[in-house]
């Protein structure tokens, strides 16, 4: 904790999205990030590193890992914390996203984090406010923080990322963290298996570097990192699936399926799980296998790091 209080600068004013930082930028996210671990396992968690600063939440979109990692990221940094009610807001009374991006600018945050709906809404508003904007997630675009965080548990229990073998399973073609995910586990040099039904599969994943499979024991095959993912009925228009029975026979996570992986594999799932449709109960709570509360502990050193960096 000794460098804790230093300024630290990226090349970005922003975080937008994974593919906007280089990897000397991504170290130095996770570097921080590391930095805050011990912290928020200690029994005085506050610091006052952004003492002074005004930082808004807007989410648009339902949550509770991270809005509520990002208020106590906030909090436990020394900042005022505002979290936006949008069902009380004028948003319902059919405010613009840039009309609200005006009216908040005209508060003099200092940086403000926004979960959107749409893609690119993130992007929007960071050109209509004079502060920095935090994307906590745009439609099926990008989620960075998420995809940083998960880097960080895997490095936190395997050392390392490059040379990793790791498989996305599941909803991909919802899937802003699938997205982030792979952007950054290839910047880092991990191989990406990604293992899906052709119907939940982005028309472009061919293009993303990363081999695809239909069949999920053959897609997890010696891998290092399973990571699961939440089916997003909310963003279904359409019938994708038969039956949550049929889902779990042949993409949920069982321990049968597995077997595949290496024998020390981890699990991962971003949250929330749907049990018994995407992971087994039992394996979703084997604390041998499954770091999926170690992925909500080290979000919040996650976004403390990108909120002191980016609010500097």
């Amino acid at each position: 904790m000794a460098n804790v209080n230093k300024a630290i600068k990226i090349s970005q004013k922003h975080l937008l999205g994974i593919q906007d930082l280089s990897i000397s930028d991504v170290n130095i996210i996770l570097s921080e990030a590391k930095q805050f671990i011990g912290l928020n396992k200690s029994k005085n968690k506050k610091l006052d590193i952004l003492r002074g600063k005004t930082q808004i939440n807007l989410f648009f979109e339902p949550s509770t890992r991270t809005l509520s990692s990002f208020e106590l990221a906030g909090k436990r940094l020394g900042a005022d914390v505002m979290s936006m009610n949008l069902n009380n807001s004028a948003i319902k009374k059919g405010e613009t996203l840039i009309d609200t991006a005006m009216t908040l600018n005209a508060m003099h945050p200092d940086i403000i984090v926004v979960r959107h709906q749409d893609s690119g809404a993130s992007n929007l508003l960071s050109q209509k406010v004079n502060c920095s904007v935090l994307n906590a997630g745009d439609g099926r675009r990008e989620h960075p923080t998420q995809a940083l965080l998960d880097a960080l548990t895997i490095i936190d229990r395997k050392k390392k990322i490059e040379g990793l073998k790791i498989a996305i399973c599941g909803d991909i073609v919802h899937s802003r963290v699938a997205r982030s995910n792979i952007y950054l586990l290839n910047m880092l040099g991990a191989e990406v298996n990604i293992i899906g039904p052709s119907n939940l599969m982005p028309k472009d994943i061919d293009k993303l570097g990363v081999k695809t499979f239909s069949d999920m024991k053959k897609g997890i095959k010696d891998c290092d990192i399973v990571m699961m993912l939440r089916l997003q009925n909310e963003r279904m228009t359409s019938s994708f699936l038969s039956s949550n029975r049929e889902y779990y026979e042949y993409y949920g996570l069982t321990p049968d399926k597995l077997e595949f992986a290496k024998e020390d594999a981890l699990i991962m799932h971003p949250g929330p799980m749907n049990r018994g449709i995407e992971i087994d109960t039992k394996l979703a709570d084997d604390i041998n296998k499954s770091v999926i509360k170690e992925q909500v502990e080290l979000g919040v050193a996650v976004r403390m790091a990108c909120l002191k960096i980016f609010c500097e």
